[in-house]
């Protein structure tokens, strides 16, 4: 009598912990089904509804939030004609006509929002060449873009940069739906410290002799701005952030090199 309700206790007992390992799996089911960006490869931010996106070629793009997103405040200039029809860095082909511009370290791709800061105009270009080449100036305008700002007859302004993520869904909280957008971090890739840019190309290999007594990683590039010109171009290191490459920069600067800057690869 004694074993029998034993037995009855540990079969009792053994029913209960099944049920639970059925209710944790039905419940982690359950829970997973709620999580709206298992369905996304990339990561998303879920933004505060108070963020108003632009709309760009009927695709919604927002700012990021500030600890996330890119900031910029500079001089921009503008390029035209005698780029027009040209290969970018991107492989696209210019055409001075559409909102792009050309940035150092953005991502290809990358849309942004610039603001001039002299009259509050405003215009959403997409990254797909590199430049300016001068340390100065943050952002090269297309001749489109540029005229939308009311760049061109200046030549040059102060602007403002934020970049923008694209949106890819929605996510229910309470009563009122949030958006979710591409996660992106600006700060890593693949950058390198552009030293300096000459005509002449004896000069670039006097300057990369000297710097390979300092660094590892030193080459000369031919870049071709227009069809009558070639520079050939004196780059130094390979980093993996921004930070690596900041650190390069200052090393630089300490050594005299003071119109060296970042570019992404």
């Amino acid at each position: 009598m004694l074993y029998l309700k034993k037995k009855s206790t540990n079969d009792f007992v053994g029913l209960i912990f099944f049920l639970l390992i059925i209710i944790c799996i039905v419940g982690c089911a359950e829970s997973k089904r709620r999580i709206p960006t298992t369905r996304y490869a990339r990561p998303v931010l879920v933004l505060p509804a108070t963020i108003k996106p632009y709309i760009v070629n009927g695709v919604a793009y927002y700012p990021l939030p500030s600890k996330e997103g890119f900031v910029q405040v500079g001089i921009a200039s503008w390029y035209g004609r005698k780029f027009h029809r040209k290969k970018t860095s991107s492989g696209e082909i210019y055409n001075m006509y559409d909102k792009t511009a050309a940035h150092k370290t953005l991502p290809f791709g990358t849309h942004v929002k610039v603001k001039n800061l002299s009259n509050s105009k405003e215009v959403i270009v997409r990254i797909n060449d590199r430049g300016p080449f001068v340390k100065q100036r943050i952002i090269d305008l297309s001749y489109g873009a540029g005229r939308e700002i009311g760049l061109i007859g200046p030549g040059t302004a102060r602007v403002r940069l934020v970049a923008l993520s694209r949106e890819v869904g929605k996510i229910k909280s309470g009563n009122t739906q949030k958006t979710l957008v591409e996660a992106k971090d600006f700060n890593t890739g693949k950058f390198t410290v552009q030293v300096g840019a000459f005509e002449e190309r004896e000069n670039a290999e006097r300057l990369t002799g000297r710097l390979r007594v300092i660094f590892d990683h030193v080459t000369i590039t031919a870049y071709e701005p227009y069809p009558t010109r070639i520079l050939y171009r004196v780059r130094v290191s390979l980093s993996e952030n921004m930070t690596e490459a900041g650190d390069i920069v200052t090393r630089l600067e300490y050594l005299g090199f003071s119109e060296t800057f970042v570019v992404a690869l």
